[in-house]
């Protein structure tokens, strides 16, 4: 594609050189940029592009991005080297000029978002799961991974960078897909890795403490969250141009934002939302409300209320929390056409999510449950619908990351000691920090707790030690949860990265461990 055509997307500041050059690919990345190819300088957490221009040049890019007030050196523009483009805002260009490049492929998809602090996951997994009940082709981006057709891919981000996410759905055009289901971060949103997408339906599942590391308040959190509802689900969207399967409606009736309003900050998005609302909730009268819930250890049954009338809904999914998961799936579905049959089918037949309240089978009177609650919600949650499965004790084996948010590893600490039996606090993915300082800082919200209201704990820093004295520990209809790290294969020690995967170590372990018990 011509620089001139990529350049259509923008609004430049300044151009000079020769903007009929080929552009054949692009990148804000110095270390893999090749000929031909169009660098995007930007500013950074860590490194600026900026810095790294002049190296660029050395590799025959076809043209560079800067952002004002940025100079390029005058040596720079002599003979025939790069065009220079100058822009307001290079990050967000980046998406813009990805989109473009790509083909604008988020106008040739039902784009699906799901955000918010807890539930994204399930809710999109149970998206995908429905609209492919009813006959479309979707591709999934998530945190577990990325699925288009038959093809999977390992997460690197919940929400890919911009230039991959482009070239992720335009892979999603190409093989004959209609839809596409994305979980979306609130990084993704603040460092506008969905610039030139184009949504049609949206929901937030809820805001809880996290990422407090880098949006310092739960304000600022709130406001990149809110970005999907205001910036991008268009009012006008252009007609898509992929084949449909036949007799199946892939049009949203209008854009639509669904949203929960049993979490106050879904109260207040639903007042700022630009696009048509349905509401969501567990605990009151909604657009899409639960009654008659019967929760138990095999699976959850519910009515669900919905505009399209209402539904007897059978899941394989536990706990109360899924019941509301379960609801924001089929706002999306019924967004997208599908009918209540096709929804109340879909459901039946959708099992689980990986890590999310995963089962691992023990063979022992003592279930073992893998989770991938790295917050206090979200923690409480997972604790209720464990204390629900069995007549025993609930043992908790959690720790909390390093070189992140600080704040709420005492919140998580006392949520565990207060509605745990026994805690083992142990590592979940230190990176550069000293586990002990971390186990410390979750101590401390325990310690807040009188000891009338309190479970017993113990500090191990070594995961794999606290996984086997909890599965020790347990007896005859206990419940054993180990939280925080869900689907990961992997602990990050230092800067390193270590094969680690909760299920598989609790199977070794209980392979290997004589005194344990057999049902």
């Amino acid at each position: 594609m011509k620089l001139s055509e990529l350049l259509m997307s923008l609004d430049t500041i300044s151009t000079e050189g020769n903007l009929g050059s080929e552009i054949s690919g692009i990148t804000d990345d110095s270390r893999v940029v090749t000929t031909s190819q169009l660098f995007v300088a930007v500013k950074g957490q860590q490194e600026d592009g900026h810095a790294f221009v002049e190296q660029v040049c050395r590799s025959h890019v076809g043209g560079v991005v800067v952002q004002a007030p940025f100079q390029v050196p005058s040596h720079l523009k002599k003979g025939p080297g790069p065009a220079w483009v100058t822009v307001t805002d290079s990050r967000k260009a980046l998406g813009q000029l990805a989109a473009q490049f790509f083909r604008r492929p988020s106008r040739a998809l039902t784009m699906v978002g799901v955000t918010g602090t807890n539930g994204k996951t399930t809710v999109a997994h149970v998206s995908h799961a429905l609209l492919e009940t009813g006959g479309r082709r979707a591709g999934l981006l998530g945190t577990v991974g990325y699925r288009i057709g038959a093809e999977h891919w390992a997460a690197s981000h919940t929400t890919p960078g911009a230039v991959p996410l482009q070239s992720l759905l335009h892979r999603m055009v190409d093989v004959g897909m209609d839809s596409a289901v994305l979980e979306v971060s609130s990084h993704a949103l603040a460092l506008d890795r969905v610039e030139g997408c184009e949504f049609d339906v949206v929901v937030f599942t809820n805001l809880s403490q996290d990422h407090l590391d880098f949006h310092h308040d739960m304000d600022a959190y709130y406001q990149a969250k809110r970005r999907l509802f205001r910036d991008f689900v268009v009012s006008d969207r252009r007609p898509a141009a992929v084949d449909r399967p036949q007799g199946t409606s892939h049009e949203p009736s209008a854009k639509r934002a669904i949203i929960n309003v049993d979490d106050a900050w879904g109260l207040r998005l639903k007042a700022e939302t630009l696009v048509p609302v349905w509401t969501y909730s567990i605990r009151r009268e909604a657009d899409l409300h639960a009654t008659n819930l019967d929760l138990s250890r095999n699976g959850t049954r519910f009515t669900a209320h919905t505009p399209l009338g209402s539904v007897k809904i059978q899941s394989d999914l536990v706990g109360e929390h899924n019941v509301s998961n379960l609801l924001a799936g089929m706002g999306v579905a019924m967004a997208c056409g599908m009918s209540l049959d096709t929804i109340q089918e879909g459901i039946r037949e959708f099992r689980a999510v990986p890590g999310r309240f995963e089962r691992v089978e023990t063979g022992r009177d003592f279930s073992v449950i893998v989770d991938y609650a790295h917050t206090d919600d979200a923690l409480a949650k997972a604790l209720a619908t464990a204390r629900r499965l069995g007549e025993g004790r609930i043992l908790t084996v959690f720790g909390c990351g390093g070189d992140r948010d600080r704040d709420k590893r005492p919140k998580m600490g006392r949520v565990a000691a207060e509605r745990s039996d026994v805690v083992f606090m142990t590592a979940d993915n230190p990176r550069t920090e000293d586990p002990e300082s971390i186990l410390r800082d979750i101590e401390r919200g325990a310690l807040d707790l009188p000891t009338s209201r309190r479970g017993a704990f113990h500090l191990i820093p070594d995961r794999r030690t606290a996984i086997r004295a909890a599965l020790l520990e347990a007896r005859a209809g206990d419940v054993v949860l180990i939280a925080g790290k869900g689907h990961e294969d992997y602990q990050i020690i230092g800067k390193t990265r270590y094969p680690f995967d909760d299920r598989d170590v609790a199977r070794e372990l209980l392979t290997a461990l004589p005194s344990a018990r057999k049902g």
